[in-house]
């Protein structure tokens, strides 16, 4: 398959990646594909399916208006966000691309679809422009999980990069597995020899350590940072005092399992950041993004690898091939299989990572990929009030020792298992094909309508 580890690590903003970086994406590519913008006279974007019912608790909104103002996920300021938003909706105009300036209000300009959906995917959305000399354009796009985004018609995500012939092309855990066999390489190995094809080793370790830096920042300004999250729950952000109150307490006095309620808080501190709209890795999501830095990190810290670099590479380009085949061979989008497809999925990547920086064999890496989402087969998306706060938060702390009893439980066999990574991958596949749409990211059932004492004003 032609996916790179930076398509499953993209750096960007909360707080979902695909209600808020795919339609950011999606609202810049469209303006390219159809500039010049000089005769412009009116944008419209509409929103439909899970983007319409829980668009606004995810910020797909902002993202589209930022999006059109040319902001990238990766380059826009999460701190300049709320006051560039705000100064469009006085002004009531927009600076297309920061190069045409056109009349733009939300109610009018921004249209929620909330009982329409598009027919390829639940995540869709259409933008239409006119020009002065009365022409227009139009095009739909699909928002398909982790950032990803692909028009009507094209047949799988791209961001317009060639494809490349791999040392190792796999599009089952079975191929990928014949190949270790038959060359005696790792899967980090493998994975890495994939990435060489497209840029140098050099460009490689920059990009993975890069990454790295991120998780690593997003989970220590989660643990120092108190108060409430926006959207109009009142939720009030936990981990920090938690974080606080456990590095103030007796150490002689820890139990052996209070390691691991600090994994859950550093998952936490990630999910409350990207709740806020900060800075994060989608891995494969957002809103599973806490998983994978809080393994890592437990990895680098609490394992103390001799070489925590090269471990830490090893666990990210492996993570990547478990994300890739769920990608391909299912969904990493809640909107399309539930939260089996982010959490799930986030589990499996980070506990078959932390087996391959341990050191573990390539049927002991399979093997803790496939204890990760069997054990989240069948989880909804239900975020109460459209926000990816609850349950979400406390799900990525869950998701994240789960992980590790994932890779213990494989690092203590010797890889044998019964039921196969490709096997589990496509029960999840049939498993969202059967729920039904409102335990899908549509906050129609579940936690999202059965707790009544919420606040619904966010909706």
């Amino acid at each position: 398959m032609d996916m790179s580890v930076f398509d499953l690590f993209k750096i960007g903003i909360g707080p979902s990646s695909s209600h808020t970086v795919g339609p950011m994406v999606a609202a810049r590519r469209f303006l390219l594909e159809n500039a010049p913008l000089d005769d412009v006279t009116s944008v419209t974007a509409e929103l439909y399916g899970s983007l319409a019912l829980t668009g606004i608790g995810h910020g797909t909104d902002k993202a589209v208006l930022l999006g059109l103002m040319g902001e990238t996920p990766q380059g826009v300021d999460p701190d300049a966000v709320e006051d560039m938003l705000a100064a469009a909706d006085v002004d009531g105009e927009l600076r297309l691309l920061g190069e045409k300036t056109i009349a733009f209000t939300r109610k009018q300009h921004l249209v929620f679809h909330m009982a329409e959906n598009l027919p390829e995917h639940p995540n869709g959305m259409r933008f239409t422009l006119a020009r002065a000399d009365g022409s227009s354009a139009s095009r739909i796009y699909y928002s398909v999980g982790g950032g990803f985004i692909r028009a009507e018609g094209e047949e799988a995500a791209t961001d317009g990069k060639p494809a490349v012939r791999l040392p190792y092309p796999f599009n089952t855990m079975a191929e990928l597995l014949g190949h270790g066999v038959s060359s005696g390489k790792t899967i980090p190995q493998m994975l890495r020899a994939n990435e060489l094809t497209r840029i140098s080793e050099a460009e490689l370790n920059q990009g993975m350590d890069r990454i790295w830096h991120v998780m690593r920042d997003c989970i220590q300004h989660g643990l120092e940072t108190s108060g409430q999250l926006p959207g109009g729950l009142n939720v009030k952000r936990r981990a920090a005092d938690l974080w606080r109150q456990a590095q103030g307490g007796d150490r002689a006095n820890q139990l052996p399992h209070d390691a691991l309620n600090g994994v859950s808080l550093y998952a936490m501190a990630v999910n409350e950041e990207n709740a806020a709209g900060g800075r994060v890795v989608t891995a494969p999501t957002n809103g599973a993004a806490g998983i994978i830095p809080a393994v890592l990190k437990y990895y680098a810290e609490d394992c103390k690898p001799v070489d925590p670099i090269t471990g830490v590479r090893a666990f990210l380009l492996t993570a990547a091939a478990i994300g890739m085949l769920c990608k391909r061979n299912a969904s990493i989008s809640g909107a399309e299989v539930g939260c089996q497809g982010e959490v799930g999925v986030a589990c499996a990547m980070a506990a078959a990572g932390l087996v391959a920086a341990l050191g573990g064999s390539n049927a002991q890496i399979e093997n803790a990929a496939e204890i990760g989402i069997e054990h989240h087969l069948g989880m909804t998306c239900d975020p109460i009030g459209g926000l990816v706060q609850i349950p979400c938060i406390e799900r990525n702390g869950m998701g994240a020792v789960k992980a590790i009893t994932a890779a213990s439980l494989s690092l203590k066999g010797d890889g044998t298992h019964f039921v196969t990574l490709d096997n589990v991958i496509e029960t999840m596949r049939q498993t969202g094909a059967d729920m039904q749409a409102k335990y899908k990211e549509t906050s129609l059932g579940g936690l999202a309508i059965h707790v009544v004492s919420v606040n619904h004003a966010a909706c």
